[in-house]
């Protein structure tokens, strides 16, 4: 188990599906390997950078999905500080295994790390994303 102290605490996690909706409502994104990073300007000032996770069933099994996230997780903690603040960052997994290893999480960190770098650099970034009525809308099933 995770102590606190080595979790993530929840004012750096995207937790809502409003705040989910808004940063893909942000429509600002880059992608490298299995990974797509969306972000978006937050409103409130001085707000750390938060980060959104998504890891679909198509991914794979339950242990493959929760491998995806804890190194999702650990890349992030090891490059927050290096992200550009006042961001909300949601990253999703379009396929494959993660990458093994310590060298895998650090892969991964370094894939977040550019990836944020690049869509912060981007014109027009710095426009706070419109804040959506409500919460997401509902999933199609398959």
């Amino acid at each position: 188990m995770v102590t606190p102290a080595a979790g993530l605490p929840r004012s750096s996690r995207l937790t809502r599906p409003a705040d989910f909706a808004r940063v893909y409502a942000a429509r600002r994104s880059a992608s490298v390997g299995p990974l797509v990073l969306y972000a978006a300007k937050n409103a409130l000032p001085g707000a750390p950078v938060r980060l959104g996770m998504s890891v679909s069933r198509r991914i794979g099994s339950a242990v493959v999905r929760n491998r995806w996230k804890r190194r999702l997780r650990e890349a992030y903690r090891a490059v927050r500080t290096a992200l550009p603040a006042g961001n909300d960052l949601v990253v999703v997994v379009r396929s494959g295994p993660p990458p093994a290893g310590a060298a895998g999480t650090r892969q991964v960190a370094d894939w977040i790390g550019s990836l944020a770098a690049r869509v912060v650099a981007r014109p027009g970034h710095d426009r706070t994303a419109p804040v959506t009525g409500g919460p997401a809308p509902p999933r199609r099933r398959r």
